[in-house]
């Protein structure tokens, strides 16, 4: 396969989900600045340091509430997350992000305005070639602990089938598989939406998180349904939802993956040990 990046500069604007501060991204075709190849993020914002974060699963931290990456001067970019899965769909394999802030605007909540502006930056083949990961055997990772799995089995395309099964009085279990190419992204998870319930907000503010969150950018879940007035833009939103962000946390390899991905439970924690197992064995 082609490596792929961006013909035309574009920007985006928007209000970063935790920290609440409006974030400008630049970007830009190739990421050569740096003299890698790849998915580039140069803070700048950031004087005096190496101010190069690159996507790798070396250079991840601290993946609670979300897919964070720092370099070895400890220059950080946060959430990643969205705007990893709208480049996997899309073929991109290098592209520089000129970003001001510490992490991506959040804009709605979905990938959907990230894909929008990668295919109106008109997407362009390089040169030189990728080659895909190919999972030949299984590889798991398990917490059994909390009940969450996540596995790569061989398969020709890119498939995910996803579980979520929560404690809840309205969100309990969903499901949804999806073979992953653009249109049916565009389709069945572009759009959806990060969730919360309402009983962590107050937790998570008062550790300075989600401080930009609100109902125009996450669907938050009350006892008895969402408290946005929308409500959903499908029943089984939040399931969707967690497809969007797997995929994007699987691009940590920065390489096209060829797999069928079953996850249960998971997250970005458990995520990122799957990527970290796939590199190690195949990289």
């Amino acid at each position: 396969m082609k490596r792929k990046t961006i013909k035309n500069t574009v920007e985006i604007s928007g209000i970063g989900l935790h920290k609440g501060e409006e974030i400008k991204l630049a970007l830009k075709s190739n990421g050569q600045e740096s003299g890698e190849q790849g998915i580039i993020f140069k803070r700048v914002d950031v004087a005096g340091k190496n101010n190069i974060v690159k996507v790798d699963y070396r250079n991840l931290f601290d993946l609670e509430r979300g897919t964070n990456i720092r370099n070895e001067d400890d220059v950080k970019v946060h959430t990643i997350e969205h705007f990893l899965s709208a480049l996997s769909v899309t073929g991109i394999t290098d592209i520089l992000v000129e970003i001001s802030g510490n992490e991506l605007p959040i804009l709605d909540g979905s990938s959907a305005g990230f894909v929008e502006k990668l295919l109106e930056a008109e997407i362009v083949e390089l040169e030189s070639e990728i080659e895909p990961v190919v999972i030949k055997e299984p590889v798991i990772f398990s917490d059994e602990k909390a009940g969450k799995y996540v596995m790569a089995l061989p398969y020709d395309n890119f498939k995910i089938s996803y579980t979520i099964d929560f404690n809840h009085s309205f969100l309990k279990s969903q499901y949804f598989e999806i073979e992953v190419n653009l249109e049916n992204y565009m389709e069945n998870i572009a759009r959806c939406r990060t969730f919360a319930f309402d009983y962590e907000i107050e937790f998570l503010k008062k550790n300075n998180l989600a401080l930009g969150g609100s109902l125009e950018n996450a669907v938050v879940v009350g006892a008895n349904g969402p408290l946005n007035p929308e409500g959903l833009r499908y029943p089984d939103e939040f399931v969707r939802h967690k497809i969007l962000d797997i995929v994007g946390d699987l691009y940590v390899l920065g390489r096209p993956l060829q797999a069928h991905i079953i996850a249960i439970k998971a997250g970005h924690y458990v995520n990122s040990r799957l990527t970290e197992m796939i590199a190690k064995k195949y990289f």
